[in-house]
């Protein structure tokens, strides 16, 4: 059975008055005798082998049998009141079917004959269809008939030469006998089992009860595969509930799922960390990388979206209020881009990991005006007992993004490696010099970041590495030795500088 992938069902096969479960079947009433009337129908079923051996069942009285059943019969397997023989055996002919020795030796033992009454096979479409009148006028002919006999049918009942098989069968019998299902059908693996047997059997009662057990309990991965090769042989309304479990409601719902985990992992989790690391780890396994991209992108923009806006709003504040609520505002603005800077960081540390940065590499290259907000911010000391942090976390970012550029974890044209080094060098002199007291961490970011910067200038045009050249004067210490990666960034450039070009190259 083939289970077509993005949530559209498999084609239905209708069960209507004959066995579409499996393939079907010859039924063949061989003879009407009027001393015991003996009728024998023969059936030879299908599918892959099962073993099981099982000598005669006793006999036993029906447990909550059904009404009708009880009124007209005996009990399951009631030799004195029975007019059904019905013998079970396993249909190993099949050249397709394995020859192993444990299989064969079961399977020659596998033939069980039970006592029936067919008032109550009739609840089973398939044996009330075998039962009919119209079965009888087309097997017997009407001379042979003695109406005043008693009518003892006969049936041969061949089953998959499968495990298990001769054993659900019977089970399945058993219920007809009742109404009861809740003390056999328990389990989703009880369930999986009798549910062939009553679609070939077509007992719509037994299919009811078994449906709805699978519709209510957990299923293992292997349980769900079966569920889903059953689905076809189901109505529409039998097999709603189970394919909405497993059916996606619309297309992009891994992706949306996805996304609400990141936001909820961020934003609401109380246990922040563990949830960014569970949300990590299915990011990792996630098994489309450009669901994963688009996911995080989409991510990415809302955190990077309410950090400039809070940024923005502290840049540039609206002064026509009460001092102390503008305060409240201004701190509430800066907590709000602390909070999502931290979260922006995590989300380009995963989008590195999975090297889908590029669309974040790109965007945070043009942010020319969210960089002048920084400035502004930075210059002014009333964050420094807010969010003492911001100017780390923001730099955090940048680096990544401009290491995953310069290793080429990120393949970034030229225009967004220059407008990286061009928009952001500002920030990183601004929280050098105002920013000179702040732990030696910060200060091996800054160096990090400095010696990442000359590197992507390296990859650049002459003409566009000597402008950003020259405002890395910054970078450089008291003593020269201390900043060996701004001697070989200028030692670099002069050298091409006097490069002298082949005649060929100069004429080009």
């Amino acid at each position: 059975m083939t289970i077509v992938a993005g949530g559209v069902a498999p084609k239905k096969r209708q069960r209507v008055g004959s066995n579409s479960r499996f393939p079907s079947t010859v039924a063949v009433i061989d003879s009407s005798r009027p001393d015991d009337s003996l009728n024998e129908v023969s059936h030879k079923p299908f599918g892959p082998r099962r073993s099981s051996s099982y000598s005669l069942i006793p006999a036993s009285s029906s447990s909550s049998s059904s009404s009708s059943a009880s009124s007209s019969a005996g009990g399951f397997n009631d030799a004195s009141t029975a007019d059904v023989v019905l013998r079970l055996y396993v249909e190993n002919s099949s050249p397709f079917l394995s020859d192993d020795s444990e299989s064969i030796s079961a399977v020659d033992q596998a033939d069980v004959q039970i006592y029936l009454h067919s008032g109550v096979l009739r609840r089973s479409r398939y044996f009330s269809a075998l039962l009919s009148d119209r079965w009888h006028k087309e097997s017997c002919p009407a001379d042979d008939v003695v109406v005043s006999s008693p009518v003892i049918y006969r049936f041969n009942l061949g089953v998959s030469a499968t495990y298990g098989s001769i054993d659900y069968h019977l089970t399945v019998l058993q219920l007809l006998y009742t109404n009861d299902f809740s003390d056999v059908v328990d389990t989703a693996s009880t369930a999986l089992s009798l549910l062939p047997v009553a679609l070939e059997l077509l007992f719509e009662d037994c299919v009811r009860a078994c449906v709805r057990f699978l519709e209510a309990v957990p299923w293992t991965e292997d349980e769900e595969k079966k569920v889903l090769g059953l689905v076809p042989f189901l109505s529409d309304e039998e097999s709603q509930e189970l394919l909405a479990r497993v059916s996606p409601g619309k297309i992009d719902s891994s992706e949306e799922m996805l996304h609400g985990l990141i936001m909820s992992a961020i934003h609401n989790h109380p246990n922040t960390a563990f949830a960014k690391a569970f949300v990590a780890k299915l990011l990792r396994d996630f098994s489309s990388k450009e669901s994963a991209r688009r996911v995080l992108d989409r991510a990415f923009e809302t955190s990077l979206k309410i950090v400039k806006e809070s940024l923005e709003e502290y840049s540039s504040p609206d002064f026509r209020g009460d001092h102390n609520e503008t305060e409240a505002i201004q701190r509430l603005n800066l907590h709000t881009a602390m909070t999502n800077g931290r979260h922006l960081l995590w989300l380009v540390e995963r989008m590195i990991e999975l090297r889908v940065a590029d669309t974040a590499a790109e965007e945070w290259s043009d942010q020319a005006s969210f960089t002048a907000d920084l400035q502004r911010a930075f210059r002014d000391d009333a964050w420094r007992n807010i969010v003492p942090g911001l100017p780390a976390v923001v730099l955090r970012c940048t680096c990544k993004l401009a290491n995953a550029v310069a290793t080429g974890n990120i393949l970034a044209a030229r225009q967004v490696r220059m407008k990286l080094v061009k928009d952001w060098l500002p920030v990183l002199i601004i929280c050098k010099e105002n920013v000179s007291h702040m732990m030696s961490s910060h200060k091996s970011l800054y160096q990090e970041l400095e010696e990442t910067f000359l590197r992507i200038i390296s990859t650049l045009p002459m003409s566009d590495a000597q402008e950003l050249l020259q405002q890395c004067l910054s970078f450089s210490t008291r003593n020269v030795d201390d900043c060996p990666h701004l001697v070989t960034a200028f030692t670099t450039w002069f050298r091409r500088a006097n490069r002298s070009l082949p005649a060929e190259s100069l004429r080009q």
